[in-house]
């Protein structure tokens, strides 16, 4: 690792953290309250969740409609590790969101490696499919609660553990896809015959990405669980995994700072519309609509928000102005 690397990763980590102090400090002047807090958390699941179907969908580039199944395989796996009771606090609840993230990637594994010979709007409707299956298959066991769902689940609503964790999930997911795994992904996404060619393994790839997003999903999904205290089969269908779709379409397929900010933006806007509840949901369409016709690509298409790219701009044009007045001179 070069010293500018590092440098930038310690720039980063020293962002985040000056971030989360604005955060508690805007709540001790009151700016935020109790409910701003509630809508945080949601913001960061839900920019796990982003990112990991950006996985999928941006860097494979293959559509998926059923990253709420993962979601959910996560949620009730960690939902019901809690409730047993066998570890507590901080510990049984990484171990929950760990448990939850594996189940939900096995899953993904055995569903990937025969969807996955599919494409487009095959490949679609398959996961779609199974997302159903899952939600009915958990409305109809009696060990999940059934219709019903599950309750009494231990809670975790601490803002920093939540806020941190999510950090290190959207650190290790662009780890992984920036790596030589990661590249190989990209390059089954950009030509998958050549791929293959290439010596490209484009099954296990393919399964590789879809189980990485799948791991990540139910992580998330398990959060989720932790956060609200009370889950049912119905908040995992099929509109749960479009609306997460639309936030990696909005931010930009394939860019991994796109789906953070769309994830942020997505789920802040209908609590600022709260106060036009008869309205907000149009308001909100309309601006989906004018974001595709006017800016198709998402907001920042394939692009990456670079601190790298932002320093080295910073030094050029720093030796720019000083070339400038030694030719004055």
């Amino acid at each position: 690792m070069t010293r500018q690397k590092k440098g930038i990763y310690v720039l980063t980590i020293i962002l985040l953290v000056i971030f989360y102090g604005l955060i508690l400090g805007l709540s001790k002047i009151g700016i935020l309250n109790k409910y701003s807090f509630t809508v945080l958390r949601l913001v960061c699941i839900n920019i796990i969740l982003a990112v990991s179907l950006n996985i999928t969908v941006g860097n494979l580039g293959q559509i998926t409609l059923g990253h709420a199944g993962f979601m959910s395989i996560g949620a009730y796996t960690a939902a019901m590790f809690l409730k047993s009771g066998i570890l507590h606090g901080i510990a049984g609840y990484l171990i929950s969101l760990l448990l939850g993230g594996i189940l939900a990637c096995l899953i993904g594994i055995l569903i990937g490696i025969p969807a996955l010979r599919l494409k487009g709007d095959y490949l679609a409707i398959v996961t779609l499919a199974f997302g159903e299956i899952i939600r009915v298959l958990i409305e109809n066991a009696e060990f999940l609660g059934g219709a019903q769902g599950l309750s009494g689940i231990p809670k975790m609503q601490n803002l920093a553990i939540i806020y941190f964790l999510m950090c290190i999930c959207v650190a290790l997911m662009f780890s992984i896809m920036t790596s030589r795994h990661g590249r190989a992904v990209l390059a089954i996404r950009e030509d998958e015959i050549a791929a293959e060619s290439s010596g490209i393994n484009v099954t296990y790839y393919k399964t590789f990405a879809f189980a990485v997003s799948a791991f990540f999903a139910g992580i998330a999904g398990a959060m989720y669980a932790s956060n609200i205290g009370v889950i049912g089969a119905k908040v995992f269908d099929y509109n749960k995994s479009f609306d997460i779709l639309v936030m990696v379409v909005l931010g930009g397929m394939g860019s991994f700072t796109g789906a953070v900010f769309s994830a942020f933006v997505l789920t802040i806007i209908p609590e600022f519309l709260r106060s036009v509840s008869d309205y907000r949901m149009i308001a909100y369409s309309l601006l989906l609509i004018l974001m595709m016709i006017f800016r198709q690509e998402g907001l920042l298409g394939r692009k990456e928000f670079s601190l790298t790219g932002l320093v080295k701009s910073i030094v050029h044009r720093k030796e720019g102005a000083e070339d400038d007045r030694n030719s004055k001179v």
